[in-house]
């Protein structure tokens, strides 16, 4: 069958959906992935078919909003940083909805992550074909944890129950009226009204979760509608080889930890780097440094650390004494797989959730929040993490639960129902 998958976001975003696409076409459909242009190359090396989204500059999006976490911190604030996220797309919106509806003309399931509420919905609706959701966060309601761009510690099991409507009574305003008027003009569709997003809570649209049960058990109370498959891990057909400069470093000595902020883009990466630096030499720890996206800057490095532009996350984190990230859901499934401590540095969004799952499942120490970073803490942190012999245990029995886990196969067992019966 024809399938359209949609990813708006990073490449944390990207990459398990373009791993879902990978074990969709395995299975003997035909996958079309709509996404960034600046992931066209990624997507078509996998033998997806692409199509565009325009429109949006996400590493500017990702760059505006990691700086205002940077300044306010990431503790208490995600609500405001998501709306602030998504007031920043209302112009760009019919470009948007245009381009989905090109993609998916000649589909016959749509597969969408959830961030721009209303357009997948609207072209499978149009279309009258199925929608399914494919997220990396868990969505439902729950009262067992609050909604995860609301806040990452319990607020009690009734607050944490109703921050779920609260949320999409947040979300939904600033996107309503342009994701309207679009229907209205281009697809000929009345308009969405004001509780949309509410009504989603309890909606049978299919939901596929690419996380471990290992991780986030699914709750009470879910839908039957909702499936946690594991973790959406590309497939590696041959051993990644490392540059020679890697190789021989890690030959050099012991295990080193590795430090990287993956898509997160910051005003002074200069000073962010100078606090990594510190750190390390501090904890008498060796590093990895992964620029990313600018979130780190190295140079003139002294010979216990080693900067790297990027790194399979699957190779390089088996061989590190510990993880530093950013919190994002691919980094921590990567540092979770490979059976690491990780240490989580939040800037925004969905990371001070994935941050407290590291916390409460002892994998890690207490996550720093950007706003809040320092060289004393990040220290203390990493001499924390490679040294706690409980930590140590419960990260490695963490990664041999997760390594068996096949989350793509699942996922596509779950769009085969989907397909077949119009759940999963």
């Amino acid at each position: 069958m024809n399938l359209t998958m949609t990813a708006f976001g990073t490449r944390g975003d990207v990459q398990p959906m373009v791993a879902l696409g990978i074990g969709l076409q395995a299975a003997g459909h035909r996958v079309k992935l709509l996404t960034h242009p600046e992931f066209e190359t990624f997507a078509r090396d996998a033998g997806l078919a692409f199509h565009p989204l325009p429109g949006v500059e996400i590493k500017a999006v990702v760059g505006r909003a990691t700086e205002r976490a940077a300044r306010k911190g990431a503790s208490g604030n995600q609500l405001l940083q998501a709306i602030h996220v998504l007031r920043r797309l209302r112009a760009d919106l019919p470009v948007l909805g245009d381009a989905y509806w090109e993609a998916c003309r000649g589909a016959e399931l749509i597969v969408a992550n959830p961030v721009l509420a209303g357009i997948p919905d609207s072209v499978a609706e149009k279309l009258a074909i199925p929608l399914a959701v494919a997220a990396l966060q868990p969505f439902d309601m729950t009262a067992e944890f609050p909604f995860p761009w609301l806040h990452p510690r319990s607020l009690g099991r009734p607050l944490n129950r109703w921050s779920y409507p609260l949320m999409s009574l947040a979300a939904w305003p600033p996107l309503a009226a342009p994701v309207n008027r679009w229907r209205q003009a281009h697809l000929a569709l009345p308009a969405l009204p004001l509780t949309f997003l509410l009504r989603r809570l309890h909606s049978t649209v299919p939901r596929l979760y690419g996380f471990s049960a290992h991780v986030v058990p699914k709750p009470r109370g879910w839908s039957a509608h909702s499936q946690i498959t594991g973790y959406w891990f590309l497939p590696r057909a041959e051993p990644w080889q490392p540059p020679q400069a890697l190789a021989d470093f890690l030959a050099a000595g012991p295990p080193p930890v590795a430090v990287g902020f993956g898509s997160m883009v910051v005003h002074n990466p200069e000073e962010t780097t100078d606090i990594v630096v510190r750190a390390l030499t501090r904890a008498r720890q060796r590093g990895v440094l992964l620029t990313g996206w600018g979130g780190l800057q190295p140079s003139d490095l002294p010979d216990h650390l080693l900067a790297l532009d990027a790194a399979p996350h699957d190779w390089l984190f088996l061989r590190m004494a510990a993880v530093v990230h950013h919190g994002g859901a691919g980094s921590t499934a990567a540092g979770f797989r490979a059976g690491v401590p990780t240490i989580v540095i939040p800037f925004m969004m969905d990371q001070p959730f994935w941050a407290q799952r590291v916390r409460d499942l002892g994998v890690g120490p207490p996550p720093i929040p950007r706003g809040q970073l320092t060289v004393e803490r990040l220290a203390a942190a990493m001499a924390t993490a490679v040294s706690d012999r409980g930590i140590r245990r419960r990260a490695a029995e963490l990664g041999a639960n997760i390594r068996p886990e096949d989350g793509v196969a699942q996922a596509v067992a779950g769009i085969q129902r989907i397909l077949t019966t119009g759940t999963v």
